[in-house]
């Protein structure tokens, strides 16, 4: 087979019409063979790759195009005490793969050792026949028109879900694109995230990801996607049309047509490890190719591995190449498919340069200077495993985070467990207190209750405990997410009482979610009461625990939400961009803000001092939205009382006199299943209103 010495950059397989350039990195190879395998009967044919400048292996095939599949064999060192595993009988993935074809078989050859002797041992059979195959790609696409929507972050409605669970068992969706990327941009799907009212859809990892061996002992299968091996290939179990590179053109089909509809895209991705694991997992790519460069490895120790994460190795951040590869694969998703932003797992890892998070890191130093990564939505999960991992609020200026704190003091506040009333109050209010002081804004507080991990909403008020069994680790696995919040039975139950309460708790956070400042996150199924039986870890859970459920949806919760999320949207004082100050701004009578108690007095010191109550009024005052300079044009919206009441009994709130207000109107009450939002019941200032145990009401002030 004729090769030319083609390019070193770009990395990974590159269609240019003609034919096609391969180039890889490893610093430790001592050869390269790039591995072609026939479309018909899978004959490999190898070609030594025939250029190293700047230690990337290169190569130009003529004829090569796209569908075609390979792989390399990577010779070198074979040292695992010294953190080598170069063993060119295992057929090892590009990293820079554009497109992956078929899966795994869990055999013996594609481990470096023998079962029978992993840490004494070397298996030299061939992994070919059981390993997927990287896929040169057709890199043309007709993008048309397509304009990303930019939506502003302080009007961003986010909704985290998955591409397969989201349209699996959904009815109204042909059964041949069902849980693919073109059931996601089919019709059905589009009109109901448009009448739910979200601007963005948060998918679950697609890039492609490992089927784990362990899982598939026990008849399991990896659902969430948290086991990544191709960080520039979309997942090819999502794709309805081929796995040839059908799934790149279908993805961003899914893509252009969400835009079309004004939704924007954001991928959760994982760069803080891959599906490799510790030194007794298997070799698919990197770890055959460089591990040293690739993976952090203990000091004095590299043939074992450092684990941030709890999956078994971390990458390595410090490496050049590493870092090249993560935004490589950064700008490639939001400049050829076109999503809008990603959401960083365990963020933590990725700032660890030596033992400690280093806020100021090599890789945030790069998403910095960035171009166009530093423009797109960036949110970190700003947490790991590791000692000293919970980074709650340091990450930098760019940055919004996945408040952990604001889903913590939430659920305790309506469980009424003990907290800080201080703590509600900073939540509510945008979390001043963690983001404020780096200079950032109310919008680097994703909110959220529920997430993928974890407990679904129905599920959160319906189980005191942890059902896990069907994971098949002994209700081992998990977070101990204790809910101590007794709503009368466990699980479900045909008592009206306890359900009344616990479709009206739903309702609760909801409404508190969508009042708070900062960036709502809806888990995708929560507006529709989507229960996984009490699993809080249904990340093996491939099936319809996990699938949503659409013959059985709760449609008033959903036409519930539908209308909270309308409201906020309309209301600018539920999306202020800057910091309340509690005092009086240009052009109104009262501070922008006032606490109460439920007496109708102003709360002070003292009170937020004793710490612990179940009942609070809030006042936000829409009169007075300020630009920044304070002399621009204002932002006017209505006036608003917020009165929260966690307490097992019903409250008599007295509405606060002076120029707080005069006449006031309801027009939300978390005992409504479905709010209608009109104007009704007119409430003078130093009036009562009574507000059920365990609910929410919200008054619009008329003057």
């Amino acid at each position: 087979m004729q090769i030319w010495p083609g390019q070193p950059y770009p990395l990974g397989a590159t269609f240019d019409g003609v034919g096609t350039n391969f180039s890889v990195f490893s610093e430790v190879a001592t050869k390269v063979e790039l591995c072609l395998f026939d479309d018909e009967d899978g004959r490999e044919t190898r070609v030594e790759l025939p250029e190293m400048p700047a230690l990337c292996w290169h190569g130009y095939v003529p004829n090569v195009r796209p569908g075609q599949r390979y792989g390399f064999r990577v010779h070198g060192p074979w040292a695992p005490d010294e953190g080598h595993w170069c063993n060119p009988a295992k057929l090892l993935l590009d990293p820079y793969a554009k497109a992956i074809d078929g899966s795994w078989n869990w055999n013996e050859a594609i481990f470096p050792y023998h079962f029978d002797a992993p840490e004494a041992s070397k298996n030299d059979a061939d992994s070919a026949p059981f390993v997927p195959k990287c896929v040169v790609i057709n890199p043309f696409f007709d993008w048309g028109a397509d304009r990303r929507p930019a939506t502003p972050w302080h009007r961003t409605v986010v909704y985290e879900t998955h591409v397969k669970g989201f349209t699996e068992r959904h009815p109204g969706i042909p059964d041949e694109i069902r849980g693919s990327y073109a059931g996601m941009a089919h019709p059905v799907s589009i009109k109901y995230l448009q009448q739910l009212g979200v601007t963005a859809v948060e998918l679950l990892p697609v890039h492609q990801f490992v089927q784990d061996s362990t899982l598939a002992d026990k008849g399991l299968r990896n659902y969430w996607g948290y086991n990544s091996i191709g960080y520039l290939a979309p997942h090819n179990e999502y794709a309805a049309g081929g796995q040839l590179g059908q799934q790149v053109q279908e993805f961003k089909q899914m893509v252009k047509t969400l835009h079309d509809e004004g939704i924007e895209v954001i991928l959760d991705v994982v760069y803080n490890h891959t599906a490799e694991g510790n030194h007794m997992g298997p070799v698919l790519s990197m770890k055959g190719i460089d591990n040293t460069a690739y993976y952090r490895t203990v000091h004095g120790q590299p043939r074992y591995y450092m684990d941030y994460t709890g999956t078994g190795n971390s990458l390595n951040m410090r490496h050049p190449h590493v870092l090249q590869l993560i935004m490589d694969s950064l700008r490639y998703w939001h400049l050829e498919m076109h999503v809008d932003g990603f959401r960083f797992d365990l963020a933590s890892t990725l700032a660890r340069e030596l033992h400690d998070v280093d806020r100021l890191s090599a890789f945030f130093d790069i998403i910095q200077q960035d171009p166009h990564i530093s423009q797109v939505k960036l949110i970190a999960e700003p947490w790991d495993v590791g000692e000293g991992g919970y980074q709650v609020g340091n990450f930098p200026p760019l940055w919004s985070e996945w408040n952990g704190k604001y889903r913590d003091n939430i659920r305790d506040f309506w469980r009424g467990t003990d907290y800080s009333l201080d703590d509600f109050a900073n939540r509510l209010t945008g979390s001043s207190d963690l983001y404020e002081t780096t200079g950032r804004r109310p919008v680097a507080s994703i909110n959220f209750v529920t997430a993928h991990d974890g407990f679904t909403l129905r599920d959160l008020v319906s189980y005191n405990e942890k059902h896990n069994e069907a994971n098949g680790e002994n209700n081992a696995d998990g977070a101990n997410d204790n809910n101590s919040w007794n709503s009368g039975a466990e699980g479900p139950t045909d008592d009206p009482n306890v359900n009344a309460l616990r479709r009206r708790q739903q309702r609760n956070f909801i409404t508190t979610l969508f009042t708070s400042q900062g960036v709502p996150m809806l888990l995708g199924g929560d507006e529709l009461g989507r229960t996984q039986n009490g699993n809080n870890n249904a990340y093996c859970q491939d099936n319809e625990l996990s699938w949503f459920d659409w013959a059985n949806v709760d449609g008033e919760l959903m036409a519930f939400t539908a209308r909270v999320i309308k409201f906020r949207k309309e209301h600018p004082v539920f999306t202020r961009r800057r910091w309340f100050m509690g005092r009086p701004l240009r052009g109104a009578d009262v501070s922008d803000i006032g606490w109460f108690k439920p007496d109708g007095g102003q709360m002070s010191d003292q009170d937020w001092q004793s710490g612990f109550s179940r009942s609070i009024g809030v006042f936000l005052n829409g009169e007075a939205i300020p630009t920044p300079d304070g002399r621009g044009e204002q932002i006017i919206d209505a006036s608003f009382y917020l009165l929260f009441n966690a307490h097992y009994e019903s409250i008599q709130f007295r509405l606060p006199t002076g120029l707080w207000g005069n006449r006031w109107v309801k027009v939300l009450d978390t005992n409504d299943p479905i709010p209608d939002l009109r104007e009704r019941g007119e409430i003078h200032a130093g009036q009562e209103l009574s507000v059920q145990a365990y609910s929410v009401a919200v008054l619009r002030r008329l003057d």
